[in-house]
């Protein structure tokens, strides 16, 4: 399965809560993915990331208030593809679905700090640094921050 070809891998996963799993555990991801995907009103939205027709990883958009218009994204990619912009392309199609299909007002993205990978996609597609907020994310080994990035509608759109 390809979701189990990046996740079961630590390099992956170091900067998340959970991993590297076992194939049970990437076929629930997937399964709980299948799951939601029929739940109304539909809040979560997994994407596959498919290049050169393999599953090389996954972008995630949650709506995460319908009342303040608020969805938050997030993505995953098999380190075999790193450095070829896909993140950054999955982050721009991510974000162009919020504001398209729901006209959301705000969608943010955290990362943890050391992930410099991430925050530069996260720069580069055009969100702003709010912060760091302190101790957010309980992780294997303890609390972790994390930064904040966000973009509101209006500046998508200029």
């Amino acid at each position: 399965m390809g979701v189990h070809t990046y996740a079961s891998q630590e390099i992956v996963c170091q900067y998340q809560p959970w991993g590297p799993n076992t194939e049970k555990e990437s076929q629930d991801f997937v399964n709980q993915a299948i799951e939601d995907s029929a739940q109304k009103p539909r809040t979560r939205f997994v994407f596959a990331i498919i290049y050169d027709e393999l599953v090389i990883g996954a972008g995630e958009f949650n709506i995460r208030s319908f009342t303040n218009k608020v969805g938050e994204i997030g993505y995953i990619v098999n380190p075999d593809y790193w450095g070829k912009g896909i993140a950054t392309e999955v982050a721009t199609l991510l974000i162009d679905f919020g504001f398209g299909e729901f006209k959301l007002h705000r969608i943010y993205a955290t990362c943890d700090p050391r992930n410099i990978g991430s925050s530069r996609v996260l720069e580069k597609v055009g969100m702003t640094k709010e912060g760091r907020m302190r101790e957010d994310l309980l992780m294997k080994d303890g609390w972790r921050d994390s930064l904040l990035y966000s973009v509101l509608e209006h500046e998508w759109k200029s």
